[in-house]
C-alpha cells in the first residue's frame, strides 16, 4: 500500500488534534511528528514540509501566512485550516460541493483554504440559491449561528470546562458584537453577495455541533418557497456528505426542537428547509469539528491525493 506522508504544523492545536486523530489510525498515511522544541524553529518546521506531501497548517491566521512563505521550493501541498487564505485567489477554496471548479480546482491544488465552520453553514444555504437566481446578490441578509465552545478552541474550551467555569455559561451568549466576524468576508465573496450578512454566532454550553440559521420571506425569493428544496437537491445531488432533509423531516422525537448536535463524530452537513405561510427559514446542522473544520481538511486531503473522498471520514 501506498503510504502518504503527512506533516501537520500546529498539531497541538484543536483541529491539528482534529486532524491528527482522523489520520493516525490510517494505513495510508504516515505522520510526520515534529519533535516539540522544534515545532517553533523555522528551519526544523521547513525540512518536515520537504518530506511531506502534504502540510497541514493549523496555525493562527499570522502564522499560517508566514509558514506558506516557508513552505517555498519544498514541494509540499499545503492545505491551510486558518482564516489567512481563504479569499485569496491564489488559493483553493476547499469545498468541492459547490461543484464545477471547485472540485476540479482542489484535484490538482498546491494550495488549499479550508472553509470556516459558521461560512460552510452560511454557504451551503446561500450559494445554490445564488446560482440558481432564487435570490439577488444584492440581497440583504441575517445569519445566526450555534455552536458548542470547542469551535473556540483550547482558551474557550479552558473556560467552559476550567475550575474557574463560572454559572454565567450556562445559557447561550452571542458574541463577536462588534459585527466584524472573521468569516464574513468568505461568506460574502464565496456567495457572490454584494454585501456581507448581518451575523450573530452565539456559543453554547456544549462541546461541539453547529446550527446556522438563513430567515427569508417570500419576497426576498423569485422562485416559490416550496421550490427551494429542489434548488438543494439539484445543487448537492450525489453528494457524498450533504444530504437535503425531507420536507417533512419528523421533529417529534427531539419534542419539535432542532438539535445542533444532530450529525456530532461525522463530516455531514443536513440541511433542512422549514415553512411557515410567507416566512422561510433555512438550517444546516454539522460538527464544527467535521465538516466545520478537520474533517473538511481530510476531506480536501483525499480529494488532492486521488483517494475516495470518504476515506477516513466515515
Amino acid at each position: 500500500m501506498v503510504k502518504h506522508t503527512v506533516f501537520i504544523d500546529g498539531n497541538v492545536g484543536t483541529t491539528g488534534m482534529q486532524i491528527e486523530a482522523r489520520l493516525s489510525e490510517r494505513e495510508d498515511v504516515k505522520l510526520l511528528t515534529i519533535p516539540e522544541e522544534k515545532r517553533k524553529d523555522p528551519k526544523a518546521v521547513r525540512e518536515y514540509m520537504k518530506k511531506a506531501e502534504i502540510t497541514f497548517l493549523c496555525l493562527p491566521d499570522q502564522a499560517a501566512i508566514e509558514a506558506a512563505e516557508l513552505s517555498e521550493g519544498t514541494g509540499t501541498r499545503l492545505i491551510d485550516a486558518s482564516t489567512a487564505h481563504r479569499t485569496d485567489p491564489a488559493w483553493v477554496y476547499g469545498f468541492p460541493e459547490l461543484g464545477g471548479e471547485f472540485r476540479s480546482r482542489l484535484k490538482t491544488s498546491d494550495k488549499t483554504a479550508v472553509p470556516g465552520c459558521h461560512a460552510s453553514g452560511f454557504i451551503s444555504l446561500v450559494r445554490p440559491l445564488v446560482e440558481a437566481g432564487a435570490i439577488s446578490k444584492d440581497i440583504s441578509l441575517s445569519c445566526a449561528s450555534l455552536t458548542g465552545y470547542s469551535g473556540g478552541g483550547k482558551k474557550l474550551i479552558a473556560k467552559y470546562e476550567g475550575e474557574e467555569r463560572t454559572d454565567a455559561l450556562k445559557a447561550p451568549m452571542p458574541y463577536a458584537l462588534s459585527l466584524k466576524h472573521k468569516h464574513l468576508p468568505e461568506m460574502k465573496a464565496v456567495c457572490g453577495l454584494s454585501k456581507a450578512p448581518v451575523f450573530m454566532p452565539v456559543v453554547g454550553d456544549f462541546y461541539k455541533g453547529m446550527l446556522v440559521s438563513v430567515p427569508m420571506n417570500a419576497e426576498m425569493l423569485s422562485i416559490a418557497p416550496e421550490e427551494i428544496r429542489g434548488v438543494y437537491e439539484k445543487a448537492y445531488g450525489g453528494s457524498e456528505f450533504i444530504k437535503v432533509m425531507p420536507e417533512n423531516y419528523d421533529l417529534a422525537a427531539s419534542g419539535g426542537f432542532l438539535s445542533p448536535e444532530l450529525e456530532n463524530g461525522t463530516n455531514n452537513l443536513d440541511i433542512f428547509v422549514f415553512r411557515g405561510g410567507e416566512s422561510v427559514l433555512l438550517c444546516s446542522v454539522f460538527d464544527n469539528l467535521g465538516k466545520g473544520s478537520g474533517g473538511a481538511a481530510v476531506q480536501c486531503m483525499n480529494i488532492m491525493l486521488g483517494l475516495p473522498e470518504k476515506t477516513g471520514l466515515n
